[in-house]
């Protein structure tokens, strides 16, 4: 492993803001605290600082000494998730409900890491443009960013994302070209039929028998629709009728998720889900009312960039590890909207299996949006070093 010494000599100082973030968590849209951290560091750095994109993010634009060049954008999320941390160390988080789940403090402190790093050595040519999401979860934080001008006022020639990913081994990288990342959809379906009393059912239409039918058949679509060698998954999460048990109520309702890898399969699907609800309802003398949702489109990496990364990535750790085939995931990031304007890629960073975490964790694992997660500050002097080679690299 081939990392940066002065990177290593200032960890400690970057885990202390990771876990500042960390104590102090702020919901989608709100990282007022954060962004402000955020800002005030950067222009300490003599990184010109930019607010407002996307209601609460920050952007850092750091110019090279050696001349024009091209540009490189850099992007990290900071909003956590609305749950109750079971974990008691002295940086658990200090309000109530929220959390830092899902690692964006530490990916927050990395980025801020390599800024730091970088505006103390800019013999590189072109520019930095460190970008500081809100609203990764569930608020398309970088849809807002890209609606606000993000990409107009910085136009990047490409754009590169990092997670952290538990499960994958402590300090390794995981990156394949394509899809990386699901789409992520939602479906509500509400049954409406004719309410009576359930010692009569031949009086009623009944919305329960509908939903039920509804719910098999909507399987058929990833068995009996799609091609069998295109991956997605249809879920049903949700099904609501009735509040008494001598009552066949009136309407029902079913709700669920679908992921698919390309736009052609999720439109298929959202087809035949529709054709399915409608037609079911329609048989058992009901009407079926359906709101499909598209939140995030398929997270599909770009092959140069990939190829890019992926020499930077072997140079840092070693090539053994560093997989250039990952197996994408059903999960979904608003990165893909980033990817969908400029050419770039989105890589895992091993968090380990857990046992980084000594003093004050929860009884849980230390999975992705689970109460007893923690990001591994090992990883703090790893991404920092890959965030800055692959600046240094790109505008060398």
């Amino acid at each position: 492993m081939r990392l940066l010494p002065e990177i290593i000599d200032s960890s400690s100082a970057i885990q202390e803001i990771r876990r500042n973030i960390h104590a102090h968590p702020e919901l989608r849209f709100e990282e007022n605290r954060t962004s402000q951290l955020v800002a005030e560091a950067l222009s300490s750095w003599g990184i010109e600082v930019f607010r407002g994109l996307g209601k609460t993010g920050v952007v850092g634009r750091l110019v090279g000494d050696l001349g024009p060049g091209k540009m490189i954008g850099l992007r990290a999320d900071m909003d956590a998730l609305p749950l109750q941390e079971h974990n008691t160390f002295s940086h658990s988080s200090q309000n109530p409900g929220k959390m830092h789940a899902c690692g964006h403090d530490g990916h927050t402190a990395m980025l801020l890491g390599a800024a730091e790093y970088l505006s103390n050595h800019r013999d590189f040519k072109g520019s930095v443009i460190f970008i500081f999401q809100p609203a990764e979860e569930g608020g398309a934080g970088a849809r807002e960013m890209i609606k606000d001008g993000l990409f107009k006022q910085f136009p990047c020639d490409a754009v590169f994302g990092l997670h952290n990913w538990p499960g994958l081994a402590e300090g390794n990288f995981g990156v394949t070209t394509g899809p990386m990342m699901a789409s992520s959809n939602t479906f509500e379906i509400t049954i409406k039929g004719k309410g009576g009393h359930a010692a009569l059912p031949h009086n009623s239409a009944d919305p329960v028998l509908t939903g039920v039918q509804v719910v098999q058949a909507l399987q058929s679509i990833v068995t009996r629709n799609k091609r069998p060698v295109d991956a997605a998954v249809l879920s049903v999460t949700q099904f609501h009728a009735g509040e008494t048990s001598n009552v066949i109520p009136d309407s029902a309702f079913i709700g669920g998720t679908i992921r698919t890898f390309t736009l052609e399969v999720l439109d298929l699907m959202e087809q035949r889900l529709r054709e399915i609800a409608e037609h079911t309802a329609n048989a058992f003398d009901c009407h079926a009312e359906i709101i499909f949702t598209r939140n995030y489109p398929p997270l599909i990496n770009h092959a140069k960039e990939v190829r890019f990364a992926g020499e930077v990535m072997k140079e840092l750790v070693g090539e053994e590890q560093v997989d250039m085939d990952i197996d994408p995931t059903m999960g979904a990031e608003d990165f893909a909207f980033m990817l969908l304007e400029k050419p770039g890629c989105y890589v895992f960073l091993g968090n380990g299996d857990g046992d980084h975490r000594s003093v004050g964790h929860g009884m849980g694992p230390c999975h992705l949006h689970n109460p007893s997660y923690d990001f591994n500050d090992a990883l703090i002097p790893v991404g920092v070093s890959y965030w800055v080679k692959l600046a240094q690299r790109y505008l060398a």
